[in-house]
C-alpha cells in the first residue's frame, strides 16, 4: 500500500508544483530575496531548539520547496532536503542558488533513499506541516529518523493536530471528518492546488492521506529509541479552543529498551 501512495503522491506532486511556488512566493531569485532579509521567522517553531545553527548538519525530510532549508543553510548549517516531487528540488535549488547557498537535495521516496547509508548522521532531523499522512505505517518513517540521528541528535516534528484535523475548519484544514479514530484512506486535492487560480487546476493530480491520532504519532516515535522531551500544542491564529498544530521534539538515545510487552 506504501509503494502505492509514493506513486499517485508522487504523480500528483510533480504536476504544477513549480507553477504554483511562482504564484504564491514569486520567481526563484524573488523568494530568495525575501528569505535573506529574515531567514529566522520561517524557522521560528524551531530554533529554540536548534540554538546556533551554524555548522549543524540538518535532514529536512519531505522539505517540499526549500524554505526552511534554505533558512537554514542561509544561517550557515549543512542541509540534506529529500522529498519525492522533481518539481519542488527544481524551485528548491533555483532558489537557493539566487540566495548563494547550497543545498543537497534528493528527489526520492524518502523510505527509498539510495544508498541511505552514505549521508551518514545528522545533528538534527526536521519534519513539518502535512507529512505524516502521506505514510500507511508511521514506523519505518521514524526508524529512517533514528538510523539518521547521530547519539544525542534531535528529531523536530511539526504537524497538523489530530484534534484540528478532525474538529477545525481553518485555511489549511478544510474538511474535517469528525471522526477522531478515522484511519481511513483518502483521495484529495494537492496541497498546492489551492494556490493556483481556478482555470489552471484542471488536471491536477490526486493524493492518497490518511489520519494519524496524537496517541500513534508519539508511540510510534517513542518506539524507535527516540526520547520524547516535549510535545507543544500551538493553537490557532484565530484564538479558538483548540490546537491547530504541534511540535515534537525528541532526542536519540542509546540505552537499551525493555520490550513493551515481556
Amino acid at each position: 500500500m506504501q509503494k502505492k501512495f509514493a506513486l499517485t503522491n508522487k504523480a500528483a506532486w510533480e504536476t504544477k508544483a513549480y507553477q504554483a511556488w511562482v504564484q504564491f512566493h514569486g520567481s526563484p531569485n524573488e523568494f530568495a530575496q525575501t528569505l535573506k532579509k529574515d531567514p529566522r521567522h520561517p524557522l521560528r517553531y524551531w530554533l529554540k531548539y536548534i540554538g546556533n545553527p551554524s555548522g549543524k548538519k540538518v535532514l529536512n525530510l519531505l522539505g517540499s520547496h526549500g524554505k526552511k532549508a534554505i533558512c537554514l543553510a542561509l544561517l550557515g548549517a549543512d542541509v540534506t532536503v529529500v522529498d519525492i516531487s522533481e518539481e519542488n528540488r527544481l524551485y528548491a535549488n533555483e532558489t537557493a542558488a539566487a540566495a548563494g547557498v547550497e543545498l543537497n537535495y534528493i528527489c526520492s521516496d524518502v523510505l527509498d533513499i539510495p544508498n541511505e547509508e552514505t549521508l551518514g548522521t545528522f545533528d538534527f532531523v526536521l519534519m513539518e506541516f502535512g507529512i505524516l499522512h502521506y505514510f500507511t505505517d508511521l514506523s519505518p518513517l521514524f526508524s529512517l529518523v533514528s538510523r539518521r540521528l547521530a547519539p544525542n541528535g534531535r528529531l523536530m516534528l511539526t504537524d497538523f493536530h489530530p484534534f484540528a484535523r478532525t474538529w477545525m475548519k481553518t485555511k489549511n484544514l478544510q474538511y474535517p471528518s469528525g471522526i477522531y479514530f478515522d484511519d481511513t484512506i483518502k483521495e484529495g486535492e494537492v496541497a498546492f492546488a489551492k494556490l493556483l487560480p481556478e482555470e489552471e487546476r484542471y488536471g491536477l493530480g490526486k493524493v492518497l492521506t490518511r489520519s494519524w491520532t496524537v496517541g500513534d504519532v508519539i508511540t510510534s516515535v517513542a518506539s524507535e529509541a527516540l526520547f520524547i522531551r516535549t510535545f507543544e500544542e500551538i493553537r490557532n491564529n484565530e484564538g479558538s479552543g483548540c490546537p491547530e498544530f504541534y511540535t515534537l521534539i525528541a532526542d536519540k538515545c542509546n540505552v537499551p529498551l525493555a520490550p513493551l510487552h515481556p
